[in-house]
């Protein structure tokens, strides 16, 4: 059976929620691979908008295994929040259908205060535009090896000495932060007061999706951000704090690379961002301005408004290549419905040198020029469009153009909201 990889090929916001909502209906278990709750997909289904920042997308459906992998750091008070949220929506979440990988590292208070803390103490220029919920404090003292991890809320004896250590380390940062000290008592009565909530969900995550391998079941492995958010292949420091390439799948589940079969890259049929750091396409404009209203950009989580710009076909390249993308799921293409002109990046200058990619470096980065190519906009809608027959002849061109461009091919495109309104090229589940 193909396994599936769903990932980001931009900056995150791609609509991975639809097509992750759509893949999950072909799967048996769906797994969260990396990241916190500083990201969520929007799901419709019937209707019904359901908001998730850290539950995999499948747990909305009967029938479903849900699974939190050792690669993704978990606010527990906000995963029993969201648990709770979506059990007013008529949406039961049990050990039934959902699991977290005991080795999975616990987001503490202390995370995001200091997350908080750092962000404010930061000179103008220097911010990252971090969501402040304590992701990369807490993949900080996880690689620091000395996270609390979903184990070791089963002993609470051990979990004191645990705390102890972590407090050598953060106190210290607050008392050069000139902030009061936090007692080694605050985080265990914080953490005994979910332990109970969380323990019934742990499972040996490695074992569970090898057991599902063998016995012929589908995985469908859903990334949170985007591929130019990734802490090394991203446009670095505004980064997120994990590897979010098709590659963490494995290492952020414990299943491996020869499992994953299909790597199927989400992308925005023009391009946008969060927060700070370099966006070469950008357009603080009219233009900027239409995306932005038509294509309602505000974020799932944080309802931060997006920056919007062109399609940056050199970055999707660029992102084809580094998570080995077998085709994409282009979203979003009424969105340029109506435009007289379309433009699209297919490289940069930079001080008057033509370059086929993005630098790694922040200072290059900065002084990018993108190079364009225009093509003819489209007056009828797209939106809602299932066939390739019920696309203007101009949207075909530009799809195809953009096929042309990246180096990979469109597998799924998704002209509405609505889960049904998918034009389908090759289901990624393909036997």
């Amino acid at each position: 059976m193909a396994n599936v990889v769903v990932v980001g090929s931009q900056w995150g916001d791609e609509g991975k929620g639809k097509i992750v909502d759509w893949l999950s209906e072909r799967a048996d278990l769906v797994v969260r691979f990396q990241g916190g709750h500083n990201a969520g997909h929007t799901l419709v289904i019937d209707g019904v908008s359901y908001k998730l920042s850290l539950l995999p997308s499948g747990v909305v459906r009967p029938g479903k295994m849900g699974v939190i992998g050792n690669g993704v750091v978990i606010d527990p008070h906000a995963l029993v929040a969201e648990i709770g949220r979506l059990g007013e929506q008529g949406v039961t979440i049990s050990p039934q259908n959902l699991r977290i990988a005991d080795n999975a590292t616990l987001i503490l208070s202390l995370h995001r205060e200091l997350d908080g803390l750092r962000e404010d103490a930061a000179r103008s220029g220097t911010k990252i535009g971090t969501t402040r919920r304590g992701i990369g404090p807490a993949y900080e003292d996880k690689v620091g090896r000395r996270a609390i991890r979903v184990m070791d809320l089963s002993n609470p004896e051990s979990l004191r000495g645990k705390i102890d250590r972590l407090l050598t380390h953060h106190n210290a940062l607050l008392r050069g932060l000139n902030e009061p000290e936090i007692a080694e008592q605050t985080i265990f009565d914080e953490l005994m007061a979910v332990a109970e909530q969380i323990l019934p969900y742990r499972e040996t995550v490695w074992k569970l999706l090898a057991d599902a391998k063998h016995n012929g079941k589908r995985i469908l492995f859903e990334g949170a951000q985007g591929t130019l958010l990734d802490i090394d292949h991203g446009t670095y420091p505004f980064v997120t704090s994990s590897n979010t390439v098709a590659g963490q799948a494995a290492a952020g589940s414990g299943l491996g690379p020869n499992s994953l079969n299909f790597v199927l890259g989400i992308t925005k049929a023009y391009t946008t961002r969060v927060g700070e750091g370099p966006f070469p396409t950008e357009q603080e404009n009219e233009i900027g301005q239409f995306l932005g209203e038509k294509g309602h950009e505000f974020g799932t989580v944080t309802g931060r408004k997006r920056r919007c710009g062109w399609f940056d076909a050199a970055l999707v390249r660029q992102s084809v290549s580094t998570n080995g993308i077998t085709g994409i799921a282009l979203t979003k293409l009424d969105v340029l419905d109506g435009l007289d002109e379309i433009k699209i990046c297919t490289g940069y200058t930079i001080d008057g040198e033509a370059i086929d990619h993005l630098p790694a470096s922040q200072g290059q980065q900065a002084r990018v020029v993108p190079i364009y190519e225009s093509l003819e906009g489209w007056k009828e809608p797209t939106v809602g469009a299932r066939t390739w027959n019920e696309l203007p002849a101009q949207a075909i061109k530009y799809v195809r153009h953009v096929e042309e461009l990246i180096g990979a091919p469109v597998t799924m495109l998704s002209t509405s909201p609505e889960r049904d309104d998918t034009i389908l090229v090759e289901d990624p589940f393909h036997d």
